[in-house]
């Protein structure tokens, strides 16, 4: 969304900052999904109408389109909400729906900017299944940027960033206790010894 300084931008072995807007656009809805803070549902829609958005946009037949909303929403376990608006239902809910509709045109990445910030332990515990599903049965690959040591301890890479800067990287070895473990201690160093 914002234009680059300098270097490149590979997706997919395309360098999008050569790009025009028109296809930079394409490139969002095909290549792209996108999972925000603030779950970004259409009030006017209901749940199954909201993940089939992208679906919409690409003027897919109905069918298809239908068949991968209900496969998601099952997923998700949020099928028995679909004909509801997101006002109806919780946080927790309305993010994994959020997380549905960015997978349904199968992208090669999900972008979630702070995913769970606005949820409670259960729902964020929910989400990151959600995510951790979609690597498990579709192959995708999340970039997730987040405060919240719980939601980073389930990714594979988590690079721990400073006033702008790389502090440390850390590699999960697979144990989430361990990863947990080895991420707050990192954070506590940065942050001068508090355990944050």
């Amino acid at each position: 969304f914002i234009p680059h300084d300098k270097g490149e931008i590979l997706l997919d072995g395309k360098d999008l900052s050569k790009l025009k807007e028109r296809q930079i656009a394409k490139v969002r809805n095909e290549k792209l999904g996108f999972v925000f803070q603030d779950f970004m549902l259409l009030d006017g829609l209901t749940v199954f109408e909201n993940v089939c958005i992208p679906k919409v946009i690409r003027e897919e037949p109905y069918r298809k389109m239908e068949e991968k909303a209900k496969e998601l929403l099952a997923m998700f376990g949020i099928e028995q909400i679909k004909d509801k608006y997101p006002a109806e239902i919780s946080g927790g809910q309305k993010q994994r729906t959020a997380v549905a509709r960015a997978l349904m045109n199968e992208p090669l990445l999900i972008l979630a900017d702070e995913p769970t910030g606005n949820l409670d332990s259960r729902s964020s515990e929910a989400v990151i299944k959600a995510f951790l599903e979609a690597k498990r049965k579709l192959g995708a690959t999340t970039f997730m940027v987040t405060h919240d040591s719980f939601s980073a301890s389930y990714c594979d890479r988590v690079i721990v960033m400073k006033d702008g800067k790389v502090f440390q990287e850390l590699v999960n070895s697979g144990e989430p206790r361990v990863f947990m473990e080895e991420l707050l201690e990192v954070l506590g160093r940065m942050n001068g010894g508090d355990q944050a």
